[in-house]
């Protein structure tokens, strides 16, 4: 039997630097279900999402909205109870984002505030719980 690998601190930021690069790099959807409890719950400025279900009708959306991602993680702040850790998640986004039929797209470049709940999983962590707290616009940012 395989033992479930332990949250620590290292593990903790190590896992938010990759699911950012599993973002930006639009990894198909199973793998980044991976990195997600079950019943994950996902606030974003739009919408709530529950379950995988949820959460693949919102990374479908965005995976053909975005292009061109990058994620620096500038904060991965966690706080330990009962097993679990809430984690203070800190990340600038840069993005392009066409509407059309305008001419040209348009960049975007937001920090991010989030909250998230980590659990132990099988093979890492997972996120339980997402909510982004806050999304403040970098100078000269198009709109979302």
């Amino acid at each position: 039997m395989t033992e479930t690998p332990p949250l620590t601190d290292a593990s903790i930021h190590e896992f938010a630097v990759n699911w950012y690069v599993a973002l930006d790099r639009h990894v198909p959807l199973p793998q980044v279900l991976e990195l997600l409890h079950e019943e994950i719950e996902f606030k974003v400025p739009e919408d709530t999402f529950v379950g995988h279900t949820g959460f693949a009708r919102w990374y479908e959306a965005v995976t053909n909205r975005f292009f061109d991602e990058v994620h620096t993680v500038t904060k991965v702040e966690p706080v330990w109870a009962d097993g679990e850790a809430t984690v203070r998640v800190v990340v600038n986004w840069q993005a392009r984002i066409w509407n059309p039929p305008a001419e040209k797209s348009q960049w975007l470049g937001f920090d991010a505030d989030q909250t998230w709940t980590v659990v132990a999983g099988p093979n890492g962590p997972l996120i339980r719980r997402y909510a982004v707290n806050a999304l403040d616009p970098m100078p000269g940012s198009a709109a979302l």
